[in-house]
């Protein structure tokens, strides 16, 4: 959904008659109940406040945008304000709020998390804030937005507010490179190779179109008229995307984060006619490697992402429920026994919901591997082969044997077999006459391949089972030195790559800890990840000298993305001056993750940042240890970097080709 199709007539008000936050907050909640969004004016605001409670929704540089999910809306809308003269909205940057939209949503879906994204990407144009703020009526600060969106976003499928004209434009101009981009959460990396891509292909002089595979599903998808005219793909990504699509075309294979570093080198790769051809089969394409450089190391950490990535949804809500049923019981004064957690009728509510999802999270890690290895027979292949390393399945005891639980080693192995087993039962029957072979998908690779990997799991179930227990033996013996090492060690990587191989690592490690009872090192890998972010906006609104007009618009952000775990916020920063910010980073996340781990501070979920801080073992020590190595980070950042001319600051320098705007 579109920006101006949100905005009702009557739902702008340009230079605004406000001077606090309060006042901005009903003046914007009387123009939804003008617009006829909402049913309840004081429930709706009940719920507005009450997300203010939890963090400002003021973003910094001039930006506020407060958003409530609620019950209450009868249509989803938006409302506006500009206040010229700016009004304290307790913005993480300290300056006033001069444009400010308001969000209603209804309960289903994440419409809020579209419109607060694309409000966001929109308002980082200098010269659209400046338009709309000069803006004498609703009617232009409609226009201004429409116009800035409409450029934008020109491609939109479905749009009522596009002309004939620009659709005709576009089918005619088309686009010489097509793009897709992906990564495993889905968050920040998937958009940052987009905009990257597109950007360098119009400095370059052509249009690029990128399609995103990110959190909210695929956008943005290519056409088939788009791909048959296009020269060539670019697949940045680090899990699956859908391929066949692209036989016969010229396709550049590559990790994200080069979609997002190397946007010119990978473009030239297809203008260059470098890039090889696809052809046939994208299964048995990708299988032989000729999807250009990718690497073996490379497939297979994809092939892992993409079980992660499915994993998350069930660990993280599984994670958090059963979190606050300890939280419940803790408050209740439950006794510190084996009822602990299902004392109260609330606790084991959330315990047992909680259970059941958490159940679902090796299965699926081992499903979603296979298949990415072997498309979609490989599903159940993976799914079988998890639930098997989830019980202890064995020769000896078929049903299960809890000292033969395999655990997350079992399902990434269970995993990886089992998308190798169905590539193995294609090949095998690859003879069958085509009438026998259609039963190939829905018989005998889900019969034969659910036995292979039932004999293989029974049969590495004890010694992966052995290991396991050893390896939850050793952690759970460390002594407070091991242990405070261990933190710096799993912290301080999350902030080597910000999203790469290494930050991965650790995570998956942190993941695989909960399924022990490691949430220690769960609490150090995720405050790990959130230093970087929150350094960089500490030090570009304390050291303003170190940085560039456009840096310390871009550095306000990252309090945000920071507090919410969301690493790659700091990617921009650390790919314009690697040799400053990375070791920084490092060391801060470093020592925060050695504190969290002194403190024995605990972590059940496995995402959430400061939302999930209520369930968070010693939380008050928690959050001294983030403040502590954010600080460092900072003041370290700030030590390395040389303060800069004031014409340097001005001159809106940008990072590794990667504008800030």
């Amino acid at each position: 959904m579109r920006i101006i199709d949100l905005l009702k007539t009557g739902s702008v008000i340009t230079n605004a008659d406000v001077s606090t936050k309060d006042q901005a907050i009903d003046k914007m909640i009387e123009l939804h109940d003008k617009c006829g969004n909402i049913s309840d004016v004081a429930k709706f605001k009940e719920g507005i406040l009450k997300r203010e409670s939890e963090s400002t929704t003021a973003v910094g540089e001039g930006i506020a945008i407060p958003h409530c999910k609620s019950d209450t809306v009868i249509a989803p809308g938006l409302t506006a304000l500009t206040v010229p003269a700016g009004i304290d909205y307790d913005a993480p940057d300290g300056k006033d709020s001069d444009i400010l939209f308001m969000i209603a949503a209804p309960m289903d879906g994440d419409l809020h998390l579209e419109v607060l994204a694309r409000l966001m990407t929109l308002l980082m144009d200098m010269d659209l804030r400046k338009a709309l703020l000069e803006a004498k009526s609703e009617e232009e600060f409609i226009a201004d937005l429409d116009k800035a969106e409409k450029a934008k976003y020109p491609d939109e499928a479905g749009s009522t507010e596009m002309t004939d004209a620009a659709d005709n434009a576009t089918e005619e101009e088309g686009y010489k490179i097509l793009a897709v981009t992906a990564c495993p959460t889905g968050i920040a990396h998937t958009y940052m190779a987009a905009e990257a891509l597109e950007k360098k292909a119009a400095e370059m002089g052509f249009k690029l179109k990128a399609e995103t595979n990110g959190s909210m599903g695929v956008k943005n998808e290519l056409t088939a008229a788009e791909i048959a005219e296009a020269d060539g793909i670019i697949i940045a990504a680090d899990k699956n995307v859908d391929m066949a699509r692209f036989a016969g075309k010229r396709v550049v294979s590559t990790k994200v984060a080069d979609g997002i570093n190397k946007p010119e080198e990978l473009i030239n790769e297809i203008l260059e006619e470098k890039a090889p051809v696809m052809a046939g089969d994208a299964k048995q394409v990708a299988d032989a490697g000729q999807l250009g450089k990718e690497s073996t190391g490379h497939r297979v950490y994809k092939h892992l992402m993409n079980g992660v990535s499915y994993m998350l949804p069930f660990v993280v809500g599984g994670g958090v429920m059963i979190a606050l049923a300890f939280l419940i019981d803790t408050i209740a004064g439950a006794p510190r026994d084996s009822s602990f957690g299902t004392f109260t009728a609330a606790a084991a509510f959330f315990k047992s919901i909680g259970g059941v999802g958490f159940g679902f999270m090796l299965p699926v890690l081992a499903g979603f591997i296979a298949e990415s290895i072997a498309d979609r027979p490989g599903l159940a292949v993976g799914f079988v082969g998890g639930s098997i390393a989830t019980l202890g399945c064995t020769f000896a005891h078929v049903t299960g044997d809890t000292a033969a639980i395999s655990g997350f080693l079992g399902a990434l192995l269970a995993g990886f077999l089992g998308g190798w087993i169905v590539n193995l039962l294609r090949k095998a029957f690859k003879w069958l006459p085509d009438a026998i072979s259609q039963m190939m998908p829905i018989l005998i690779i889900p019969l034969l391949g659910m036995i292979l990997i039932g004999v293989v799991m029974c049969a590495i179930n004890p010694f992966v089972g052995a290991l396991n227990t050893w390896i939850s033996s050793a952690l759970n013996g460390m002594g407070q030195s091991s242990a405070v090492i261990l933190g710096c060690i799993v912290a301080g990587m999350m902030a080597i790559d910000m999203g790469g191989p290494f930050n991965k690592a650790a995570y998956v490690f942190g993941t695989a800890a909960l399924t022990t009872g490691g949430y220690n090192i769960m609490a150090a890998v995720m405050i790990g990840g959130m230093v970087p972010p929150i350094a960089i906006a500490l030090c570009t609104t304390f050291f303003k000298n170190r940085w560039t007009k456009e840096e310390r618009k871009a550095g306000a952000v990252n309090y945000v993305m920071g507090l919410c775990f969301i690493t790659e916020g700091a990617i921009p920063f650390a790919a314009g001056d690697p040799l400053r910010v990375i070791p920084s980073c490092v060391a801060g996340s470093a020592i925060a993750g050695g504190l969290s781990m002194l403190f024995n501070c605990t972590l059940m979920a496995p995402h959430g940042g400061i939302f999930v801080f209520a369930v968070v073992g010693h939380w008050p020590m928690y959050v001294l240890a983030l403040a502590v190595g954010s600080v460092v980070a900072g003041l370290l950042l700030a030590i390395l970097k040389k303060p800069l001319s004031k014409e340097q600051q001005e001159a809106g320098a940008t990072m590794d080709g990667l504008k800030l705007e």
